[in-house]
């Protein structure tokens, strides 16, 4: 996948290397008048860049825009991406929460459709609603393999941030691979998702559900959440949001699809109930093992209810949520080692995770 960049300088470059050949091929009868006008024709293409750049993002918004929908709850308001020409729409599991029916706006008719749920997927934040009757022209969007997603492309995120449908907003992705933890309150799931793309793309209220897209107008992910500043009073902070993988949206989507639920969620787990314990001085100090489901991997390896986790191979564990966000590296059927204590004493066995 080209970068940005490499699209904005692409014909600067190939006009570079024509230029090198005339000179390099031109002969003595070569005309100083047309080496005049090559030089003026190359001065001439560089400030076309940033209006080729302009028109890559009218370019993309207009194939796109099309398959980003306005998704209505009973209380929610949320937006959602066209999955296929079937009316099956994936958004976030905290957009539909509780609901079974919604009203869907899309972005080119003010008409209101309806739409069932398919599958909620909380653990990872997905979802998929199934249109009643399919409208003529509905475009699904096509998704891009996420593991080619590089820092600093340009991105757009597009949806309906507090309640402004067919919203556009502009940044690059910040990062990939952040492992994310979602709050229960507030609407959030409380899953805790891996290999998350950071943007900078304004992620407001109501943008949860819809498609963060590359300039060669593939979604790359599904914006969830923007980060919160815990020293602002718990709000937002700027220039920081998240979408889950565009790759990940696809292997659970596919699933619901096909078979009506998540069948291989390819996401491991210890096979316990657990809950943060805190140390005499009331800081988190590990996981207190509440139930252990019988034939999982902590019960072959021998953990009990009320051993307390410290440590998940390398990784020191205080919280339920350090937990959750170190197995979220993690693969089912893989060996990893995992340190408790039991009645004072500190004990490490090796755990087979199984899945979640």
């Amino acid at each position: 996948m080209d970068s940005p960049r490499a699209r904005t300088l692409r014909p600067m470059v190939l006009l570079a290397c024509s230029l090198a050949l005339v000179a390099g091929c031109a002969g003595a009868g070569s005309s100083s008048k047309k080496d005049t006008s090559t030089a003026q024709a190359a001065q001439a293409a560089v400030p076309m860049s940033s209006d080729d750049l302009q028109n890559d993002y009218l370019k993309v918004i207009k194939e796109v825009l099309p398959s980003v929908v306005q998704i209505q709850a009973s209380s929610d308001l949320g937006s959602g991406v066209v999955y296929d020409d079937q009316g099956h729409i994936v958004t976030n599991a905290h957009v539909v929460g509780d609901e079974k029916t919604f009203k869907v706006t899309t972005a080119n008719s003010e008409d209101v459709l309806t739409a069932k749920l398919v599958y909620s997927y909380p653990e990872q934040d997905l979802a998929v609603v199934k249109l009643d009757k399919v409208p003529d022209g509905l475009k699904a969007a096509t998704f891009a393999d996420s593991a080619k997603v590089e820092v600093g492309q340009i991105v757009l995120a597009m949806g309906s941030p507090l309640g402004l449908s067919s919203s556009v907003t502009q940044g690059i992705v910040s990062a990939t691979g952040r492992t994310v933890s979602e709050g229960s309150t507030g609407g959030g799931t409380g899953a805790t998702i891996a290999n998350m793309v950071q943007t900078s793309a304004a992620i407001n209220p109501g943008n949860s559900g819809g498609a963060l897209v590359n300039l060669n107008g593939q979604v790359i992910g599904i914006p969830t959440l923007a980060a919160t500043d815990p020293n602002f009073g718990g709000g937002a902070a700027p220039g920081i949001g998240f979408a889950i993988p565009s790759s990940m949206v696809k292997t659970v989507a596919d699933q619901i699809v096909k078979d009506g639920k998540v069948t291989d969620s390819g996401r491991a787990a210890l096979g316990i109930t657990g809950r943060t314990v805190v140390d005499d001085s009331y800081q988190a100090a590990g996981v207190a093992v509440v139930e252990v489901k019988d034939g999982g991997g902590a019960d072959k390896a021998g953990i009990r209810a009320g051993d307390i986790i410290t440590k998940l191979g390398d990784t020191g564990i205080t919280t339920i949520t350090s937990l959750s966000e170190a197995l979220a590296a993690d693969k089912p059927g893989q060996r990893t080692a995992v340190t408790y204590t039991r009645n004072g004493a500190s004990k490490t066995v090796d755990v087979t995770l199984g899945e979640q």
